[in-house]
């Protein structure tokens, strides 16, 4: 029963809210820095693009966009999908309720054939799409190729966003999920872009897959950094 009440609309709605209110105190309780500095005005010429963000460091990622610019989340149909959902729409962006998997029958289940077809839609719309690099559930930090595809068929560049805060506490998931603190230091890192040619087979994605999670990863050690922390 308690399972069944957990997975409750109202309830999942109450816990989004929730979320949503917690991650708009932890922001404004952090003095954030950005870098690069003027990121935003120099990327304006390329939008839309691809925002890359690992599982678990992703809670704070809305809060790096420009308000003005249109945006659509992929996030999965689980029930943590959903808090993550509704918390999302508070913020204001689009949802695309899919996600990918390592196999055929993982992506078949997860809608991810769906979930692509819905966001090159929406790229060629002028919206960017803000997805994990790592596929469910796991391993983690290591880029799944569906976000390098989306690149190639749409012709948009991956753009590598990683946020952290000096205080956070880090849970024992298998995503490694940080849980972002009020009243510290904050900081957005932005990677260099990651543009995916046209005609790019098959074999050469993996050299484009491995670019994708080593800009990652890299953009996500630079905002430890920038917050005095050396764990990310």
């Amino acid at each position: 029963m308690i399972k069944r009440l957990g997975r409750h609309p109202w309830v999942l709605s109450g816990v989004g809210s929730l979320l949503a209110g917690y991650l708009k105190l932890v922001y404004h309780t952090n003095r954030f820095v950005i870098e690069p500095e003027g990121v935003h005005a120099r990327m304006e010429e390329d939008l839309p693009v691809i925002v890359a963000m690992w599982h678990g460091q992703h809670f704070m990622v809305p809060f790096a966009k420009p308000s003005h610019w249109p945006a659509k989340v992929m996030i999965s149909r689980s029930a943590d999908g959903e808090v993550n959902a509704i918390a999302a729409s508070k913020f204001g962006l689009g949802l695309i309720r899919a996600s990918g998997g390592r196999n055929a029958r993982q992506i078949k289940k997860r809608g991810g054939m769906k979930g692509f077809i819905e966001a090159l839609r929406a790229l060629k719309d002028g919206y960017s799409i803000a997805m994990t690099a790592d596929v469910p559930k796991g391993p983690a930090r290591q880029s799944g190729v569906g976000i390098v595809q989306l690149a190639k068929h749409s012709g948009r560049p991956i753009l590598p966003v990683a946020v952290a805060t000096s205080r956070s506490r880090e849970l024992n998931s298998w995503d490694r999920a940080s849980v972002n603190l009020p009243f510290g230091r904050g900081s957005i890192a932005v990677g260099d872009l990651i543009w995916v040619p046209g005609d790019t087979d098959d074999d050469a994605l993996e050299a484009y897959r491995l670019k994708v999670e080593e800009g990652l990863n890299a953009t996500t050690k630079r905002a430890y950094e920038l917050v005095g922390r050396s764990d990310g």
